[in-house]
């Protein structure tokens, strides 16, 4: 019975040696890389920017919120999404890994055009309307000093159903983003 207990005594001490005790956790990120696939299988995204804010309360689920802007190469249009995340953090100890789901939806952004001379605007909220876009993602982080730590995040994104308002033939933009961050936890 001692071996037992003992036995838990040293598990349970390993594993809750290096986890963190703190009442919340803040993150923010950015993106740093983004892919999306053209019809022929080649790489059509330039590029991305935005941000990644969380909130993790004690017991190890989370709030996010992804809003960001991956550029189309030789383009000026770029596909804009903006998700709501729901996520938890394992307990795993030394870093921090997280798995998280995300709902939101993605649309076209691009800069103003011109039919004919000083005629029409046509803008992309004008011409396209938004589609329903979802996510999951993984971010592992490593701590720097006690309050801080550092993440990387991956987020795979489906979009498939952005549809000109002059049609219904639906857009895929779906992809994958990259991005780091930092955590204060306190």
């Amino acid at each position: 019975m001692n071996k037992i207990i003992l036995t838990v005594f040293a598990a349970t001490s390993l594993l809750l040696y290096s986890t963190p005790s703190f009442a919340i956790s803040l993150s923010v990120g950015v993106p740093i890389g983004a892919s999306i696939k053209g019809d022929d299988g080649s790489e059509v995204a330039d590029g991305a920017s935005g941000y990644f804010l969380g909130v993790q309360l004690p017991f190890g689920l989370g709030l996010g919120m992804d809003s960001h802007k991956t550029k189309f190469k030789d383009s000026t249009y770029k596909v804009a999404t903006s998700m709501y995340n729901l996520y938890y953090q394992l307990p795993v100890p030394v870093v921090s890994l997280i798995l998280g789901l995300g709902t939101g939806n993605s649309n076209y952004d691009c800069a103003d055009a011109y039919e004919g001379e000083g005629e029409t605007v046509l803008s992309c909220d004008a011409a396209w309307d938004k589609g329903a876009a979802t996510q999951w993602y993984t971010s592992i982080g490593f701590p720097i000093i006690p309050l801080f730590d550092i993440h990387l995040s991956y987020r795979s994104i489906t979009s498939k159903n952005i549809k000109p308002k002059a049609g219904d033939e639906k857009q895929d933009v779906s992809g994958t983003i990259t991005g780091i961050g930092l955590a204060f936890n306190f």
